[in-house]
């Protein structure tokens, strides 16, 4: 475990911290008015941590039980069709998002506004926010694939991981406890910045939609039409 890696290890958790997930949703949640919304922030956020914590152990350990057991059916011509399929329809999904196709034709802009409540709908708004982001968070994913390069031993990359995921939260708990301390003059600079997401929300959340499906629909094609049968 060298300095050099650390300092990349930290950078790019950093970076990991400014998503829509791990800042643009709280702040929506840190502006809601009643008294509850730190609980459920903290709620969302220990939930989107600890996916994202299993998702790297997962991904350093290797599904090597379960692609032993499913890996021919995966590898099969069907299941690659069935993942072109899946990719084409999540791409063209995406211009449903697009707001300047939606102006183009009278609709009005969507925005995408997160649900509160309780415990549980924090539980599945951070699962959801997860699973929605995991596939696009370019740094999280270099950053395991650094670590699984590295040849580190469990007892060194757990820690670290569990660090990394603390740090993707640390803004939002930051603003949590500076709203806490400052509320009223940390307001409308709340306001501007919860403006400013909603509008783009929806562009975030087709970008998204339309990365996740071109790497399916690419990974798809190239197996079934150019790699040798």
């Amino acid at each position: 475990m060298t300095i050099a890696l650390l300092l990349t290890l930290a950078a790019l958790a950093v970076i990991d911290s400014t998503s829509f997930g791990t800042l643009g949703i709280p702040v929506f949640l840190l502006l809601t008015t009643d008294r509850d919304r730190g609980r459920r922030l903290l709620i969302y956020l220990a939930t989107v941590a600890g996916f994202y914590f299993l998702v790297g152990v997962a991904l350093m350990l290797g599904a090597s039980a379960f692609m032993e057991a499913f890996g021919d059916a995966l590898q099969s011509r069907t299941a690659y069709i069935v993942q072109l399929a899946a990719g084409v329809g999540l791409f063209a999904l995406s211009f449903r998002f697009d707001p300047k196709r939606r102006a183009r034709r009278g609709r009005p802009e969507r925005a995408f506004v997160p649900r509160t409540g309780g415990p549980r709908t924090m539980v599945l708004l951070g699962l959801t926010a997860g699973a929605l982001e995991v596939a696009t968070m370019v740094p999280y994913l270099a950053a395991v694939g650094m670590m699984t390069s590295a040849g580190l031993a469990a007892g060194q990359w757990l820690p670290v991981l569990g660090a990394y995921v603390l740090v993707m939260i640390v803004p939002a708990l930051a603003l949590m406890a500076l709203r806490a301390a400052a509320g009223g003059w940390l307001e409308p600079k709340l306001e501007r910045l919860r403006a400013w997401l909603a509008k783009h929300s929806a562009s975030m959340v087709g970008w998204a939609l339309a990365i996740i499906g071109f790497l399916l629909a690419r990974d798809a094609a190239f197996s079934l039409f150019f790699q040798p049968s």
